[in-house]
This record gives structure tokens, sequence and C-alpha cells, in this order.
């Protein structure tokens, strides 16, 4: 008899449930496989792959990976076998692991991954394997390293940014004070950029900078990390043992390679460029301080010429802090009433009379005496002072012309700087409205770095300088920026041919009386007249005269002086203007070799006598500035003997002194 077995019908329906589910549930995984989304793996108990996702196999390597350790598939993400230990590591201790960036070992093209992984254990509890899935990690790394890129890299150059650089030098400086490498700063700066952007544009100027840079970049190799600071400033980061002996060899050649032509917009295009040096650990431990020095190097470079190359000292540290302390100093004259102002006849060739003069700031310090203007016009520039000064010399000049004869012109200098402040037309006519006075007898003289700034708004100032009804020279003519094609439009009233034309010119041989006649016929073309500056010798007033200069300025009628002195001498001469300069161009001199000492104010200076004439002497010495021209003296001798003079002309570190009295005996 048979007996018909029943199923237990809930037990029937739980198995085909568990079997839809796990049928389910490989539907979802090749489902996930296929969209590229996600993979999964599987390794037994070494470590050793017996299952990957076939679409991932075929990515990595066209070829089975079972039975291959999940090592030997994967490494650490740049860091080789980083990832092997960090899986034996779980393996021998079974722990799971959650998004570990890896990158394959023999895929040649570049993929990084994310993956995870879990322990297996059977029934009696005994490991063997792991089971995980992973993710493709590509297009996010690639987004991510545009946005890296993007903040640490110079849009324009693509060179490494102000932050990239300051973050490796942070880096790098600490891995010095550990003890490795030192390191070498160098700080660029271009030469006559801005005259390129202000002239060509802004994108040629970009342009400019962009085949600068692969200069540098072609210069330094891997020897350097190059990077932009902004504007036309560039860094190098430069370590190693040998910094010391190459970084200056290093910034010679990057002066030659960026200083040779470039071609921009079919047109040639040279600039130059001047390179401050620091070192670490001697210049500097600390981002901060080496990157101060070395622009302080770079401050040095500019000021010896530019073009060149300078390495830090210790006294160009304490020249910053002087000039802080200059600088402090001034602001302070300012409105302690240290400031005054000196004037210099202007004479006119035809009359041999005075018919202006020049108002020129004077500053004496209560603790210093008479400061150069060479030494604090500088710093006011540098320090924004400029304008506070610039406003107070015309305000003060204006006001003092009233204390003149009607028919003497006043002239007063004005910086590039104020002359690019929008509003300084409306000062000028405020301090106008402020006396009863001619416009006319007001000249401002303007310098050729004027035509450095954006053309339509020169033309737009000119214009309201000229409706103003002041007159306007062109200052220093010929030595700066060549402003020959803005004399076609520029109002100017007068050009100022500078002294380093006029010395010499009288001098059989030199060519600078032709360079003054033709630059008096160019300005008798546009209807200009023409000052000759720095006359000091009695023989040179005919050949000027010849030239057909219209005026003159310069010692030979006499040295700046305050307003109430040259009010005298108007009262007591009139108008006529004798000549005081020496009679000829050099009187004859005895050659000695002496020392002595200068005394300037309160300074004392080591110097040694080399010409001695009837009229004065040539000294050599401290490097006085051009400025100190006119300033008195004494020379004391070893004897005693005092002897006062007057600083005539500085140049090439040599001093010519006109002596008040007859000068000691060779």
């Amino acid at each position: 008899m048979f007996r018909i077995r029943r199923e237990d019908p809930f037990s029937l329906h739980a198995a085909q449930e568990q079997a839809e589910d796990a049928a389910r549930a490989v539907r979802l995984v090749q489902a996930l496989e296929k969209s590229g989304a996600g993979w999964f793996w599987e390794t037994d108990s070494q470590g050793c792959l017996t299952y990957l996702s076939y679409e991932i196999e075929q990515i990595l390597h066209g070829a089975s990976a079972q039975n291959r350790g999940l090592t030997d598939v994967f490494k650490m993400d740049g860091q080789g076998g980083g990832i092997g230990r960090t899986l034996s590591f779980h393996l021998s201790t079974k722990t799971g692991f959650a998004d570990l960036a890896v990158e394959t070992r023999h895929d040649p093209s570049v993929r990084w991954w994310s993956i995870s992984g879990s322990p297996r254990f059977d029934k009696q509890d005994q490991f063997i394997g792991f089971v995980g899935y992973g993710s493709d990690l590509t297009e996010k790394r690639r987004v991510d390293a545009d946005i890296n890129r993007l903040a640490y890299s110079d849009a324009l150059t693509g060179l490494a940014n102000r932050q990239r650089m300051q973050t490796v030098l942070t880096q790098t400086l600490s891995s010095t004070r550990s003890g490795f490498d030192p390191v070498a700063l160098l700080l660029l700066d271009l030469d006559r950029f801005k005259s390129v952007n202000d002239t060509l544009g802004h994108q040629a100027g970009d342009e400019l900078l962009g085949q600068v840079a692969k200069r540098l970049m072609q210069a330094m190799g891997n020897v350097g990390l190059v990077g932009r600071l902004g504007g036309d400033e560039f860094q190098i980061i430069m370590s190693g043992g040998e910094v010391r002996s190459v970084a200056e060899h290093f910034a010679t050649n990057i002066i030659d390679i960026v200083s040779k032509p470039y071609l921009i917009d079919n047109l040639p295009v040279t600039i130059g460029c001047s390179i401050g040096i620091a070192y670490s650990p001697e210049h500097g431990t600390h981002s901060e301080s080496l990157t101060r020095n070395a622009d302080l190097a770079l401050y040095r470079a500019k000021g010896d010429g530019r073009g060149v190359h300078r390495v830090f000292t210790a006294e160009m540290l304490a020249g910053a802090r002087t000039r802080k302390q200059l600088e402090d100093d001034l602001r302070v004259a300012l409105t302690n009433d240290e400031l005054h102002l000196a004037y210099q006849p202007v004479v006119s060739v035809g009359s041999g009379r005075i018919v202006g003069c020049e108002a020129l700031l004077r500053w004496r310090h209560p603790q210093l005496g008479q400061i150069s203007p060479a030494d604090f016009i500088p710093v006011a520039e540098d320090c924004g002072l400029i304008e506070a000064l610039g406003e107070w010399v015309l305000r003060t000049a204006i006001h003092n012309a009233t204390m003149l004869p009607g028919n003497i012109r006043v002239a007063v200098n004005v910086s590039p700087i104020q002359f690019g402040n929008p509003g300084f037309a409306a000062i000028v006519a405020n301090a106008l409205a402020n006396h009863d006075i001619a416009p006319d007898r007001i000249e401002l003289e303007i310098t050729e770095g004027v035509f450095l700034r954006d053309t339509d708004s020169s033309d737009k100032m000119f214009k309201a300088l000229k409706g103003l009804g002041v007159r306007l020279a062109l200052d220093d003519f010929g030595t700066g920026y060549s402003a020959l094609g803005y004399l076609k439009t520029a109002p100017f009233d007068k050009i100022k041919i500078d002294k380093s034309f006029v010395r010499g010119a009288i001098n059989k041989g030199n060519r600078n009386a032709a360079i003054i006649q033709s630059i008096v016929m160019l300005a008798d073309a546009l209807g200009m007249e023409t000052t000759a500056e720095g006359v000091e010798q009695q023989d040179e007033i005919e050949l000027i005269r010849e030239l057909g200069c219209t005026h003159i300025q310069g010692f030979v009628y006499g040295l700046p002086m305050p307003l109430n002195d040259f009010v005298e001498q108007l009262t007591a001469q009139g108008e006529a203007a004798p000549p005081v300069g020496y009679k000829i161009s050099r009187a004859p001199r005895n050659k000695v070799i002496r020392n002595a000492k200068l005394v300037l104010g309160d300074r004392t200076y080591n110097v040694a006598i080399r010409n001695i004439s009837a009229e004065g002497m040539m000294i050599e010495g401290p490097a006085f500035a051009g400025e100190s021209v006119g300033l008195m003296v004494h020379i004391e001798t070893p004897e005693r003997a005092r002897l006062p003079a007057i600083i005539r002309w500085v140049r090439d570190g040599k001093t010519g002194l006109q002596a008040i009295s007859k000068p000691m005996n060779a």
C-alpha cells in the first residue's frame, strides 16, 4: 500500500521565495555591473581573486583575473605597493575596509578606483575570504585635478600661482629646518613691461607674459619651481646643496633670455628683467622673512639700473628701515612746517632778464639737516605721499607767486602719479581760485612718464588743464620715454632740455650741441619755447644762444634760493640777470692726491682731493645724489684749515666743489 508524502506548504513557499530573492539579487548585481556604476569581487582566504565582475575584468586587462592576488591587480594611488601592505593587514586580521583609492598595476590607461571589502566566514566560523565591491573614480579624479589646477595654477601662463608658490616655499623651508638642503628664492620683475601694456594693449601684454613664462620654464627645466605672483612678477624656488653656487648663474641666464626680443602681433618688443635673490637659512628660515629679503634685493637691483640681479645683504634691510623711518618723518614734516620751496631763476636768452623761476621742494630735517629730494621723493612715491606733497607744493607756489612781480612765471613740478589722478585738474582750479593770479603765470612741468599711462585719460587731463589757462612744459625731455609721437597733440608751451645734454655741449667733438639744436628746431616747428637746464659756465650762454634756445636755467644765473632772497634779488637789480657761474668751461687745475674731510650739515665724510683749480676742486668720496648740487659744505684738511664751498656737480662717484674763498694750496 502506497502512502503519499505530503510537503509542508509553508516550507515550499519559503524555498520559492528564497529562490526568487536570489534570482532578483543576481539580476540586480548584473544590472549594476552592466551599468558600469559599480562592480564586485571576491577572494579566497589567501587573498586570491575567485570572482571579478566581467566588465571590470575586461577593462583592467582583458583576461581572467581569477586566482590572482588582489594586490597583484591593484596598487595604492601613486604609492606603488602601499595598498598591498594594507590588504595584507586586512587579510591577516580578517577586518573589513572601505573606500580605498587605488589604481591598476598593469593598465596602460590612467584609471582610479574605490574599493571596499568585508570578510566572509563559513558555518563553522572559519574565515574563507573577502567579498566586496568597487566603483570608478576616474572622472571624479579628473574633475578634482581640474579644480586643483585652477586653484593652484596661474590661468594666464599655466605656471604655479601665488598660493601654490607660498605653500611650496613654506613646506620646503620646513624641510630645511629639519636638516635638509638649503633654499634659494628668486623674485623677478619685468622691466618696461608697463609701456608694452599701455602702448600695445592688455591683450598684447598677456601674450608677452605667456611667452616670458615659456622662456622661464625652458631656462629652469626641472631645477626649480617657477610661478607667477601676478602682474609682471615671477618667482623661482630652488633647493639643493648647490643652490648658492648655481642660483646666480641661473639669474644671469634668465636676464639674458628674458631680454631677447619678442614678436607680438608681428611687432618686435624688447623688455628687461631684474632679479632679487635670498638664501635660506642665512637670509631667513620662514617664508615671510625670506620673501621680504628677496624683495629688498630686487629693489636694489632695480635701483642699480635694472637688468641685473642682486643678492640680499644686511645693509639692504638697514636701508629699508632707514626708508621706513624717512617715510614716518616725512609724514610729520608735512604738518610740522619742515618743508619749504626754493626758487631758481629762469632767464630769457634774448633779453638776459629773469622771466620766471622754478619752485623746488626742500626738506630740512630737525635732526638730519637738509635732505636731498633724490632721497625723499622716491620714498614719497613708494608710500603714497607724493600726491599730498605735490598738492602742498602747488598751493604754496601759487600763493607765493602773488608776492612776485606780475610778469614772473612760476614753474611747478607735477609727478606722473599726480597727473594720473582724475581730480588733479580740479585741485589746480581750486588753488587758482583761492588767489588773484593770472593762470598763465603758473607753468606745470610734466615729465615724459605721463605718456606711459592711458592715452585717452592723458588727453582729457591735458585738455582740462589747458582749459584752466595754465601753461604746460615737458620736463627732462629725451631722458625717458620717447614722447615724439605725443608732441603732435599734447598742448605743451615749452620743452625743457635736460641738463645731461647741456653738460659738455661746448666741448669740441661733443654731439650734445647737435642734439640740442635738433630739439630746438622741433620745438620751433611746433610753436614751443625751449629752456636749457643745468647751464653752469658763462661761456655756455653764448652756445645756448647760438643753438636757438629761448631760456636758460642753471647755476650760471644763481642757485635755488628762499622766496625772500629771490624777491630781494628782483628788487635790488630788477629783472636783470648777470651771470655768476664759471667764466670758462674748465679752469686750469693742478692734480693732487690729498686726504681731507667734508662736512655737510651734521655729517662728516672722508674724501680724497684729486684736482684743485683757482675756483674750486674735484673730490672723490661719498656718492652724492644729483639733487645735492647747490648745498653748502666745508672741507677740512689735516692742518685744520676749513674751506667753505658749494657742491656744483656730481657724477661717477666724483664731486665738483666751487670754493667760496680761495682754496688751499696744492
